[in-house]
Protein backbone atom coordinates (compact mmCIF):
# COMPACT_ATOMS: atom_id res chain seq x y z
CA UNK A 1 0.00 0.00 0.00
CA UNK A 2 1.06 3.35 -1.16
CA UNK A 3 2.02 5.96 1.29
CA UNK A 4 1.23 9.37 -0.18
CA UNK A 5 2.75 12.79 1.04
CA UNK A 6 1.24 15.23 -1.30
CA UNK A 7 2.43 18.92 -2.14
CA UNK A 8 0.08 21.11 -4.15
CA UNK A 9 2.46 22.98 -5.89
CA UNK A 10 4.19 19.78 -7.12
CA UNK A 11 6.46 19.68 -10.30
CA UNK A 12 6.62 15.91 -10.33
CA UNK A 13 5.75 12.76 -8.41
CA UNK A 14 8.16 10.65 -6.36
CA UNK A 15 7.94 6.74 -5.40
CA UNK A 16 10.97 6.40 -3.03
CA UNK A 17 11.53 2.76 -2.12
CA UNK A 18 12.97 1.90 1.78
CA UNK A 19 16.07 0.29 1.93
CA UNK A 20 17.08 -3.37 3.32
CA UNK A 21 17.07 -2.60 7.10
CA UNK A 22 13.95 -0.35 7.63
CA UNK A 23 10.76 0.30 5.72
CA UNK A 24 8.50 2.73 4.51
CA UNK A 25 8.28 3.82 8.47
CA UNK A 26 11.47 4.57 9.16
CA UNK A 27 12.62 8.07 10.63
CA UNK A 28 14.88 8.45 7.48
CA UNK A 29 11.89 7.84 5.05
CA UNK A 30 9.53 9.90 6.70
CA UNK A 31 11.49 12.43 7.36
CA UNK A 32 12.82 12.38 3.03
CA UNK A 33 8.97 11.82 2.31
CA UNK A 34 8.09 15.09 4.59
CA UNK A 35 10.59 17.25 3.73
CA UNK A 36 11.00 16.42 0.05
CA UNK A 37 6.96 17.16 -0.13
CA UNK A 38 7.41 20.28 1.59
CA UNK A 39 9.95 21.32 -1.37
CA UNK A 40 7.43 20.90 -4.10
CA UNK A 41 7.41 16.89 -4.85
CA UNK A 42 4.33 14.89 -4.18
CA UNK A 43 5.88 11.55 -2.52
CA UNK A 44 5.13 8.08 -2.57
CA UNK A 45 6.61 5.71 -0.54
CA UNK A 46 5.31 1.28 0.17
CA UNK A 47 6.60 -1.50 1.72
CA UNK A 48 8.38 -4.70 -0.16
CA UNK A 49 6.44 -7.70 0.86
CA UNK A 50 9.14 -8.86 3.31
CA UNK A 51 8.36 -6.08 5.55
CA UNK A 52 4.84 -5.89 5.15
CA UNK A 53 4.89 -10.02 5.99
CA UNK A 54 7.31 -8.93 9.31
CA UNK A 55 10.25 -10.77 7.99
CA UNK A 56 14.02 -9.72 8.54
CA UNK A 57 15.16 -11.13 5.29
CA UNK A 58 14.94 -8.99 1.85
CA UNK A 59 12.63 -11.00 -0.98
CA UNK A 60 14.79 -12.26 -3.60
CA UNK A 61 15.07 -9.37 -6.55
CA UNK A 62 12.61 -10.58 -8.74
CA UNK A 63 9.95 -10.15 -5.75
CA UNK A 64 11.23 -6.64 -4.97
CA UNK A 65 10.87 -5.54 -8.58
CA UNK A 66 7.24 -7.13 -9.14
CA UNK A 67 6.36 -5.03 -5.83
CA UNK A 68 8.18 -1.82 -7.75
CA UNK A 69 6.11 -2.27 -10.89
CA UNK A 70 3.21 -2.54 -7.75
CA UNK A 71 4.24 0.52 -6.69
CA UNK A 72 4.30 2.66 -9.99
CA UNK A 73 1.05 0.60 -11.31
CA UNK A 74 -0.45 1.86 -7.96
CA UNK A 75 1.29 5.45 -8.21
CA UNK A 76 -0.04 6.13 -11.92
CA UNK A 77 -3.89 5.53 -10.84
CA UNK A 78 -3.70 7.78 -7.49
CA UNK A 79 -5.04 11.44 -8.83
CA UNK A 80 -1.51 12.96 -6.70
CA UNK A 81 0.17 11.77 -9.19
CA UNK A 82 -1.91 11.62 -12.12
CA UNK A 83 -0.35 13.89 -14.67
CA UNK A 84 2.84 14.68 -13.40
CA UNK A 85 6.03 13.36 -14.41
CA UNK A 86 7.16 10.05 -12.48
CA UNK A 87 10.33 9.86 -10.84
CA UNK A 88 11.63 6.90 -9.12
CA UNK A 89 14.59 5.58 -6.87
CA UNK A 90 15.18 4.72 -3.24
CA UNK A 91 17.54 4.35 -0.08
CA UNK A 92 20.25 2.00 -0.58
CA UNK A 93 18.62 -1.43 -2.05
CA UNK A 94 15.16 -0.05 -2.57
CA UNK A 95 16.93 2.76 -5.02
CA UNK A 96 18.98 -0.23 -6.95
CA UNK A 97 15.39 -2.40 -7.44
CA UNK A 98 14.27 0.78 -9.02
CA UNK A 99 17.25 1.05 -11.86
CA UNK A 100 16.39 -2.38 -11.83
CA UNK A 101 13.06 -2.34 -13.57
CA UNK A 102 14.41 1.22 -15.62
CA UNK A 103 16.73 -1.36 -17.02
CA UNK A 104 14.45 -3.68 -18.11
CA UNK A 105 12.41 -0.65 -19.68
CA UNK A 106 9.69 0.62 -17.71
CA UNK A 107 7.98 3.37 -19.62
CA UNK A 108 6.72 6.80 -18.51
CA UNK A 109 9.81 7.63 -15.98
CA UNK A 110 11.26 10.49 -16.27
CA UNK A 111 14.52 9.79 -13.67
CA UNK A 112 15.75 8.14 -10.85
CA UNK A 113 16.86 9.01 -7.37
CA UNK A 114 19.58 7.31 -5.60
CA UNK A 115 19.78 7.88 -1.99
CA UNK A 116 23.18 5.55 -1.64
CA UNK A 117 23.67 3.30 -3.87
CA UNK A 118 24.79 0.24 -2.79
CA UNK A 119 27.37 -0.12 -5.47
CA UNK A 120 29.42 -3.35 -3.42
CA UNK A 121 29.14 -4.94 -0.45
CA UNK A 122 31.08 -3.41 2.30
CA UNK A 123 34.84 -4.58 2.09
CA UNK A 124 34.20 -6.44 -1.38
CA UNK A 125 34.27 -4.20 -3.88
CA UNK A 126 35.33 -6.49 -6.73
CA UNK A 127 31.38 -7.48 -6.46
CA UNK A 128 29.76 -4.93 -8.38
CA UNK A 129 25.99 -4.17 -8.61
CA UNK A 130 26.50 -2.00 -11.74
CA UNK A 131 26.14 -4.11 -14.82
CA UNK A 132 22.65 -2.47 -15.94
CA UNK A 133 23.12 0.91 -14.88
CA UNK A 134 24.39 1.68 -18.55
CA UNK A 135 21.15 0.44 -19.68
CA UNK A 136 19.62 3.46 -18.28
CA UNK A 137 18.91 6.18 -20.47
CA UNK A 138 16.72 9.08 -18.63
CA UNK A 139 18.90 11.21 -16.07
CA UNK A 140 20.23 9.89 -12.64
CA UNK A 141 20.82 11.58 -9.58
CA UNK A 142 23.36 9.72 -7.17
CA UNK A 143 23.54 11.14 -3.77
CA UNK A 144 26.43 9.04 -1.93
CA UNK A 145 28.63 9.57 0.54
CA UNK A 146 32.24 9.90 0.76
CA UNK A 147 32.79 7.09 2.94
CA UNK A 148 30.30 4.94 2.43
CA UNK A 149 31.08 1.38 2.56
CA UNK A 150 28.66 0.37 0.10
CA UNK A 151 30.56 2.54 -2.77
CA UNK A 152 31.75 5.50 -1.85
CA UNK A 153 31.21 9.26 -3.84
CA UNK A 154 34.63 8.83 -5.96
CA UNK A 155 33.45 5.08 -6.87
CA UNK A 156 30.82 6.45 -8.27
CA UNK A 157 32.53 9.62 -9.89
CA UNK A 158 34.83 6.47 -11.81
CA UNK A 159 31.65 4.85 -12.97
CA UNK A 160 29.63 8.27 -14.46
CA UNK A 161 31.85 8.12 -17.74
CA UNK A 162 30.13 4.89 -18.26
CA UNK A 163 26.53 5.94 -18.06
CA UNK A 164 24.46 8.16 -19.77
CA UNK A 165 25.82 11.89 -19.96
CA UNK A 166 22.43 12.85 -17.79
CA UNK A 167 23.73 10.73 -14.79
CA UNK A 168 24.92 13.21 -12.12
CA UNK A 169 26.70 12.99 -8.41
CA UNK A 170 26.34 14.70 -5.31
CA UNK A 171 28.58 13.78 -3.01
CA UNK A 172 27.79 14.17 0.74
CA UNK A 173 31.25 15.30 2.40
CA UNK A 174 32.54 12.43 4.79
CA UNK A 175 28.96 11.24 4.76
CA UNK A 176 28.48 7.00 5.22
CA UNK A 177 26.21 5.16 4.09
CA UNK A 178 23.49 6.52 6.39
CA UNK A 179 24.34 9.69 5.59
CA UNK A 180 25.50 10.54 8.61
CA UNK A 181 28.78 13.16 8.88
CA UNK A 182 31.63 13.66 12.02
CA UNK A 183 30.61 17.15 13.04
CA UNK A 184 34.15 18.04 14.33
CA UNK A 185 35.15 17.03 10.65
CA UNK A 186 32.54 18.82 8.50
CA UNK A 187 31.34 21.45 11.23
CA UNK A 188 27.83 20.83 10.43
CA UNK A 189 24.87 19.03 12.28
CA UNK A 190 22.92 15.85 11.04
CA UNK A 191 19.64 18.10 10.28
CA UNK A 192 21.97 20.04 7.50
CA UNK A 193 23.38 17.53 5.94
CA UNK A 194 19.70 16.67 4.99
CA UNK A 195 18.58 19.76 4.73
CA UNK A 196 21.35 20.26 2.11
CA UNK A 197 20.46 16.51 0.67
CA UNK A 198 16.67 17.25 -0.02
CA UNK A 199 17.44 20.32 -1.47
CA UNK A 200 19.76 19.00 -3.89
CA UNK A 201 17.13 16.26 -4.80
CA UNK A 202 13.72 18.36 -5.18
CA UNK A 203 16.04 20.89 -7.85
CA UNK A 204 16.88 17.83 -10.18
CA UNK A 205 13.39 16.64 -10.03
CA UNK A 206 12.22 20.25 -11.00
CA UNK A 207 15.19 20.44 -13.56
CA UNK A 208 14.74 17.15 -15.22
CA UNK A 209 10.45 17.04 -14.59
CA UNK A 210 9.37 20.64 -14.81
CA UNK A 211 5.95 21.54 -14.61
Amino acid sequence: MLSVYPSDRAAAGLILAHGAGAGQRSSFMVEAARQLSARGVTVATFDFPYVAAGRKAPDKAPVLEAAWRSAVEAARDDEAFRGRPLVIGGKSMGGRMASHIAAQGLDGVSALVFLGYPLHPPGRPQQRRDAHLPAIAVPMLFVQGSRDQFGTAAEIRDLLPRLNPKAQLYEVADGDHSFKVRVKVTGKKPDAVLSDIFDRVAGFIRSVAPA
